[in-house]
Order: C-alpha cells, then structure tokens, then sequence
C-alpha cells in the first residue's frame, strides 16, 4: 500500500477543494490552544497543508507513514515543529500518542479493513482523542457526459478498492458509511460531511490519470471492456466534467480533553 507524490501532488488541489470547511475549523479547534497533531498515512504532507491557516503557529505534527522518503518532504512544511514516525500502521500500539491533541487521516480509511478502524477507534476512545479523517471515497462517480459503460467500470472499480491492502479486505468504498458508524458505536459523537471532488476541463492532467488508474483497477477487477472505457473517455478531459463522492468525519470522544467550542 503507497502512493508516489507525483500522484498525490496531482490529486492535493481537488483534495484541498473537497474538503468540508465547517468540519476542518472544527477540528482545528478541537486541537486546543497549543496542538500537538498526529496525521496518521500523512503522505507529503496534505492534511498538515489544508489544516495550516487554521492552526496557531506553534503547533506540533507528529507525521506517521511507512514511505521514507514522502516522510521527509512532509517534514519540510514544518520545519523544526514536526517529528516523523515511521511506522507499519496495522501496529497501533505503536501510535505515538502521548501529548497528542487530534489524531487526523486523509484518504485513509478507504484503504483499511473494518477490523483496523474499530480497534483505531478504540485506541482513541481509550486516550481520549478526537478523530478528523477527511476524504473517504463514498464509491460515487458521475461522469458529464455519460458513457453507457460508466455505471459498470464504477463497480468494477469498487470491486477492486475493496481488495485487500495489505492488512486484509479494505472498505473501499463502504468506509465513508462504515468509518462514522464504528466510531459512534465506539462512544464518539460523529459529524460527517460530503467532500466530493468536481473535476472539471481546467484539471486535464488528473482527469487522464484518473481515467487510467481507474481503467486500470477495473480490468484487474475482470473488466472486458475497460481499455475501450479509457479510450472513449480520456478525449473528453478538455470539456467533461465528472464528480468522484467521498467523505469528511470528526469523532468526539466524551470528556474529551478539548470540549467542543462553542
């Protein structure tokens, strides 16, 4: 499980632009007056990037991944006020959590079985931390103009974000439904909200490589005609329009050390 930071930088302004506002300036509130922040699968550095202009300027990160290499870059953005954590995420145990505020994820929890996000939630139940995980992908995608093979490439490719990576079959698409639901069955108070990516003509080169990557998935997924799909739809960049659902959660936990702000 990783992704390149060409792919991530290509996909951070439709990220940045999807994300609910309401929900960010909470939980940059929650964080409390002097935020020491866990960004769990932290990438380059997204989540630290969007939540920044909300932050007082002495907040601390503590950045968590497996990638070496993106783990430094995302150091950079914070210089001297983020630690980096290199680290299996299947082993929680291993979370550094102490002095930590808010625990964050972007685009994460599509990627973990339900198993890792209940016993997440209860490691943050137990500390008494809250969660803010935006980006969830929601399995929606709604192409302008439509393809006939749209609805059946949309669930092959759902069929193949639930294959498993790496710590056993992923949510895939069920996580923007299911992630808010384990955590509130866990004690949280949950908030979610849509935060769709719209993808339009000025965004081309994510366009195409959405389109491949997509394609891509659903032929390992046993789709026939997925090539033709991307054949038929990748000259549509410079007029489509297309809309790809995720989902925003923040979970409170009671007693929270950072009550909600009124």
């Amino acid at each position: 499980m990783g992704f390149s930071a060409a792919w991530l930088a290509l996909r951070e302004p439709a990220d940045r632009a999807a994300r609910d506002a309401g929900l960010l300036a909470r939980a940059a509130a929650l964080a409390g007056p002097r935020p020491v922040i866990l960004d769990l699968g932290c990438g380059t550095g997204s989540t630290l990037r969007a939540m920044r202009p909300h932050l007082p300027g002495q907040t601390l990160w503590r950045l968590a991944d497996l990638d070496a290499d993106l783990l430094a870059r995302a150091a950079t953005e914070a210089p001297g006020r983020a630690t980096t954590h290199r680290l299996d995420l299947r082993d929680l145990n291993a979370l550094p959590l102490g002095e930590v505020t808010l625990v964050t994820a972007s685009a994460l929890l599509d990627l973990m079985p339900a198993y890792w996000v209940e016993a997440l939630a209860a490691h943050l139940m137990a500390a008494r931390l809250p969660f803010y995980a935006a980006l969830s992908y929601d399995g929606i995608m709604e192409w302008q103009p439509p393809l006939p093979d749209d609805d059946a490439i949309t669930r092959a490719f759902n069929d193949h974000q639930r294959r498993d990576k790496g710590l056993g079959p992923a949510l895939g698409p069920a996580a923007a439904s299911r992630a808010p639901a384990i955590f509130a069955a866990a004690g949280f108070a949950v908030t979610t909200a849509n935060s769709p990516w719209r993808i339009g003509a000025d965004q081309q080169d994510l366009h195409n490589a959405l389109v491949q990557g997509i394609a891509s998935a659903a032929a390992e997924q046993g789709a026939s005609n997925a090539e033709a799909w991307a054949t038929r739809r990748a000259p549509l960049a410079a007029s489509e329009r297309c809309v790809i659902g995720h989902g925003d959660m923040l979970a409170v936990p009671p007693a929270s050390a950072h009550p909600e702000p009124n």
